[in-house]
C-alpha cells in the first residue's frame, strides 16, 4: 500500500466512524425543550462535536491499523475473496 492509498483509506475510515459516533448522546432542542422559533425540534442543542472528532481520530486510528495491516501483511487478497465469492481469477476460465 503506498502512501496516497493509506491517507485515502485512513480518510474513508474516519468519515465513516464520525458518521457513527456523531449521533451517540446528542441532545436535541426537544429533548432540552428549549425549542428556538424558526429550527425543528430535532436540531442539536449540545453537540460536542470537537470532543467526538477527538474520538473519532483514535477510533479510526485503530481500524486504520487493523485494516492497514491486513492489506500489507496480504492476510486476505483479492484473490482470496474472488475464490470465496465469484472464482474468476482462478485462470482456468477462457472465453470464447
Amino acid at each position: 500500500m503506498g502512501i496516497t492509498s493509506g491517507i485515502v483509506l485512513y480518510a474513508v475510515i474516519w468519515f465513516m466512524t464520525f458518521l457513527v459516533v456523531i449521533p451517540i448522546r446528542l441532545k436535541t432542542q426537544g429533548d432540552m425543550g428549549s425549542v428556538v422559533p424558526g429550527t425543528h425540534a430535532g436540531s442539536p442543542e449540545v453537540h460536542n462535536l470537537k470532543r467526538k472528532a477527538w474520538i473519532t481520530t483514535g477510533v479510526a486510528a485503530v481500524i486504520w491499523a487493523i485494516v492497514a495491516s491486513i492489506i500489507i501483511f496480504e492476510v486476505v487478497t483479492v484473490r482470496d475473496i474472488d475464490g470465496w465469492m465469484f472464482n474468476r481469477m482462478d485462470g482456468s476460465s477462457h472465453v470464447k
